[in-house]
């Protein structure tokens, strides 16, 4: 009669040991994911103020012609296209644009190198910004096994022959960029608001 009672115990308590993750592991995983956007949120809102801020010092009294890149990501989102976000297929997108913009950001510090213009730190500090960017959605996709959007190869312009030209390229690639970086801020809280019900 002991030996059933203790391997009753035994079980008992192998069966409870068994369920404590369903217990312990749904609040964490919600934490966890919480952060996670919170960190995307973060360093997009980082990355706008960068963008802005060196906009700030490419005041052209022309009007921009946004016509040199022709394989920037379209921004013609809308408020209203929040609310039917999806999870997955919005990271891969976000993912994919800011992959754009890195090449581009790229081409246009190799172009300010050449002529000698003086963004080239706060450049370097955005290219960077990107990479730190995209590393963290990486991981992010990797969690919930969002695919990866094959990126082609961007459609860049030919080297500006002049400074103005610079400020021009500068200016055209910060102003799309700051609209990406704004609707992204807004996706990531939306994802966040879902990722919560």
């Amino acid at each position: 009669m002991k030996l059933l009672v203790d391997s009753s115990s035994s079980l008992l308590l192998s069966l409870l040991l068994a369920q404590l993750p369903l217990f312990t592991s749904g609040q964490p995983r919600r934490f966890h994911v919480h952060n996670d956007f919170d960190k995307l949120t973060n360093q997009t809102r980082h990355l706008l103020k960068l963008t802005q801020d060196l906009m700030k010092e490419h005041s052209l009294d022309t009007e921009i012609e946004n016509h040199r890149f022709k394989s920037l990501p379209s921004m013609g989102n809308r408020a209203t296209d929040l609310s039917s976000l999806e999870l997955k297929p919005t990271l891969s997108q976000l993912h994919a644009d800011l992959k754009s913009f890195e090449h581009h950001f790229e081409w246009l510090h190799r172009i300010s190198r050449k002529h000698q213009h003086a963004s080239i730190p706060k450049l370097l500090e955005i290219i960077s910004q990107i990479k730190t960017l995209v590393n963290s959605l990486q991981r992010q996709m990797g969690k919930i096994e969002a695919p990866r959007i094959p990126l082609p190869s961007p459609s860049l312009p030919p080297h500006p022959a002049f400074h103005w030209e610079v400020v021009q390229s500068s200016l055209e690639l910060l102003q799309q960029f700051r609209l990406f970086c704004d609707w992204a801020t807004r996706a990531f809280l939306t994802l966040k608001s879902k990722v919560q019900q």
